[in-house]
């Protein structure tokens, strides 16, 4: 051991190695250790050791990072201070840490270092020696330790003069003047440098400055520095008397530097939140918490909390928008140059236009566009904002399944944010964009609450105007904003969110329309993205519309896009080749290379959709039926067998509830009019049920099926199969029964005759009550089809085969069933 002047310190030390800031013998510094040496050197002396001996460590700068710790230990100072750890405080935020507070005892010089991993040992020789004070006084030259005495006195009067100039009411300031009464001399130029503002390297020097003499030379410099500084803080302050304020210094720095830039940041603040035109609410409450703020020291963890919210409420649009284009003639071209089509959505947009054209303070509608994937719902609200001059925000919905998405999170819990909602307000920076609210009919539900029920507010054209979300817990005004909600689906949406939206109702294309989309921006757009022009390739209509017919069957035309990218692709692969497609273009060898039916088979391959409708009617028992489905309306086929039995009915295809009791339904009425319509069982019995066992089947069994619209489907197939007779080959239907033979109607008509006019159906049997639906379809696709209306179930029967039904013309005598429906 080393002893001196009643300081002893080991003579072996483990160093902490320090990035920033220098300790000096007599001052107290705090130290964040993160470094892998450092922690090891906290984990097994200081937590570990239970003498005084083991809280005494060696603290040496370190020029290199404690970020980047290698094995390589870099060149040490040769100078230290050894301390003791009074207070030792772990944290794991934002990652493991550990903070010191170590007060500084003495130098020390490191002789050899002993060993590196798992922290730095050293053998060390102490330095500060109060002895050598006393006996270089006692046997030196008197001239010496005159001067010596003068430097001594000289800085202790500098130090007085300093004090003189600052608030004594200061706690530290008050600390100052004790520690200058009480300590001796020879530890004034190490406190007093640690405590004035000066440099680390200025630090270093004070530290390297193993004898008195030069200890005191160079501190006196810093302090002589520090007095002028304030004297020029005075006299600047004497000039401006409105901005005076009294000394106050932060830690143990004097000079009053980071009070005045907090104070000037928080008053910048302040104006900002005065000049953000909030609600008076919202104002009285962010300045509640800016006085908070003031009060609060930076270190607190809530110091960010509040300064974030307060961040946010100034960038908050609370009074800022953008001025709508109220064009009606400008927009109605915008919404035809963009979007072909979509007459009904159109004119919705161009009514809300003219609208609010005429009242000005007119609230933004709920609109929801609901229909299947791949028809223009998403673009034609980016469109909607491009033509009113309004910023543009979507927010994806699928898979949300946490109300704090649409809410936000109350600012008590660690990483709140608010919502997606006034989150997208903060990002477009005006209180009346155009909000997208994609896939609402997507949203999930979880333990942490229910998403679509916090869209209720959201969503409510008299409640959003003081939509309160929980981070902000103040009201903001959504009256202004409009929504389009997109959804393939209203089954799933909650009603009473439905119920708060004006649905618009956007169906598939017809063959025509897509053919159109195609070459007024599909094959635009992917020549465009694969470099070609259209001097290098050309798709004629007819090749358009075999690709629609033959290699797509969908409602939209993402499928057809894709479909049209790949022949680019192909094509860009001949022309950076120089060559043209062998055997496969009409035209002559130069450019364009033309896209025929031969050239599509090369490129995509054989047509996986071929009329295949006339093929499976060839038989009795089967027949051709029309379903809605989130991605349009589609063709179903229904077939039925018989054997001799039990009069058992078996039911295949992944039916559900719905679909099974029409089924039976339909078996009861062909039972209870066999004898009308001439239907016999295998035997020949009137009562088609007896000793035969009937198979139901609705192919592509891996398909959940379900819906009121198959009744007159099973009807037919089973009339045909009782009667033997052949369902007409061009015949589709759809429409739910009744006991007593009525037909009832169903939704979905648009999609469900589109998919009949793809399929190349000629005849479609739809219920008589659905007659309005058919002004919604095309004028060409009503041209194409024949329509029979039908109110009972004799009308179908007679519209599906040639030539009628048997046993029809003898049931012209019975009564007309009639209804209240």
């Amino acid at each position: 051991m080393a002893s001196s002047g009643g300081i002893q310190i080991p003579s072996r030390l483990p160093l902490l190695l320090t990035h920033e800031g220098v300790l000096l013998p007599g001052s107290t510094v705090r130290f964040s250790v993160d470094s892998p040496r450092n922690m090891q050197l906290v984990g097994q002396r200081l937590l570990k050791g239970t003498s005084l001996k083991s809280t005494i460590i060696g603290v040496i700068p370190n020029s290199r990072d404690p970020e980047q710790d290698t094995d390589d230990l870099p060149a040490l100072h040769n100078i230290g201070t050894a301390g003791i750890a009074v207070q030792v405080v772990g944290s794991n935020w934002p990652k493991p840490h550990y903070t010191l507070l170590i007060t500084g005892l003495c130098r020390f010089r490191v002789c050899s270092l002993l060993k590196e991993r798992p922290f730095v040992l050293a053998e060390v020789e102490q330095l500060d020696k109060l002895e050598q004070y006393t006996t270089s006084a006692a046997e030196g030259d008197a001239a010496e330790h005159g001067e010596l005495k003068e430097l001594s006195q000289k800085f202790y009067q500098a130090a007085v003069q300093l004090l003189g100039m600052l608030d004594m009411s200061v706690p530290v300031v008050a600390k100052f003047r004790r520690l200058l009464d009480s300590l001796p001399r020879e530890t004034l130029p190490d406190v007093v440098a640690s405590m004035i503002r000066t440099s680390n390297q200025e630090k270093l020097q004070v530290l390297d400055a193993i004898s008195l003499e030069e200890r005191f030379q160079k501190a006196l410099p810093m302090l002589t520095r520090q007095i002028e500084g304030l004297k020029l803080l005075q006299r600047s302050r004497k000039m401006s008397p409105d901005k005076e304020k009294r000394v106050t210094p932060s830690g143990f720095n004097l000079d009053g530097e980071d009070e005045d830039e907090d104070g000037d940041d928080m008053a910048a603040l302040e104006r900002k939140i005065h000049g953000a035109s909030m609600p008076e609410a919202a104002l009285r409450v962010c300045l509640k918490e800016l006085k908070r703020l003031k009060k609060m020291p930076q270190s607190m963890p809530e110091f960010a909390l509040t300064r974030n919210y307060l961040d946010l409420m100034v960038e908050l649009p609370w009074n800022r928008n953008t001025k709508d284009c109220l064009d009606i003639r400008s927009a109605r071209t915008l919404l035809d140059n963009d979007h072909y089509a979509m007459d009904k959505l159109k004119r919705r947009v161009l009514e809300y236009l003219a609208v609010r054209q005429l009242k000005t303070t007119l609230k933004g509608p709920i609109l929801c566009f609901v229909g299947p994937p791949g028809v223009g719902k998403t673009s034609v609200g980016r469109s909607i904002a491009r033509m009113l001059g309004r910023e543009f925000h979507r927010i994806a919905l699928g898979g949300v399944c946490d109300q704090s998405d649409i809410r936000g999170h109350r600012r008590t819990y660690v990483g709140s944010m608010p919502g997606r909602i006034i989150n997208g307000l903060k990002m477009v920076g005006v209180n009346n964009p155009v909000f997208l609210l994609d896939e609402v009919d997507k949203l999930g539900k979880s333990l942490q609450g229910d998403p679509a029920a916090a869209l209720l507010e959201v969503l409510d054209p008299e409640q959003n105007h003081s939509f309160t979300d929980h981070y902000l817990n103040v009201a903001f005004d959504l009256s202004q904003v409009l929504f389009i909600a997109t959804a393939n689906t209203t089954a799933t949406i909650p009603p009473a969110l439905l119920d708060r939206m004006e649905v618009l109702q956007v169906p598939g294309y017809t063959q025509e329309e897509k053919v159109e989309i195609a070459h007024r921006h599909l094959i635009p757009n992917q020549l465009e993205q694969h470099g070609l022009t259209p001097q290098q390739l050309h798709i004629p209509q007819d090749s358009s519309r075999d690709i629609i017919c033959r290699y797509t069957r969908e409602a939209g035309v993402r499928s057809l896009e894709r479909k049209i990218g790949a022949i680019c692709r192909a094509v860009a692969v001949k022309v950076a080749e120089g060559r043209r497609l062998p055997e496969a273009v009409t035209a002559p060898p130069e450019m364009p290379i033309v896209i025929d039916h031969v050239a599509l088979k090369d490129i995509l391959g054989p047509p996986p959709f071929e009329t295949e409708v006339s093929e499976r009617l060839t038989l009795p028992g089967v027949a051709l039926g029309l379903a809605w489905t989130p991605l349009g309306g589609e063709i179903m086929f229904v077939e039925a067998s018989r054997m001799e039995g039990e009069g058992q009915l078996t039911l295949t295809g992944q039916l559900g509830d719905v679909m099974k009791e029409s089924a039976h339904l339909a078996i009861s009425w062909l039972r209870a009019n066999a004898k009308t319509y001439r239907l016999t069982n295998i035997a020949g019995s009137s009562d088609p049920m007896e000793g035969t066992d009937i198979h139901l089947h609705f192919p592509a069994g891996a398909v959940t099926k379900d819906g009121p619209s198959a009744g007159v489907t099973i009807v037919t197939c089973l009339a045909s199969l009782f009667s033997g007779r052949l369902v007409r080959s061009d015949v589709a239907m759809t429409g739910e029964i009744t006991l007593r033979g009525l037909v009832l109607p169903v939704g979905g008509i648009k999609d469900k005759v589109l998919a009949a006019h793809r399929a190349g159906v000629k005849r479609v049997i739809l219920p008589k009550r659905n007659e309005k639906d058919l002004e919604e379809l095309p004028a060409n696709v009503r041209a194409d089809l024949d329509f029979v209306m039908a109110r009972s179930l004799k009308e179908v029967l007679n519209a599906s085969f040639d030539g009628g039904f048997p046993g029809t013309a003898s049931a012209e005598s019975l009564p007309e069933l009639s209804s209240k429906l």
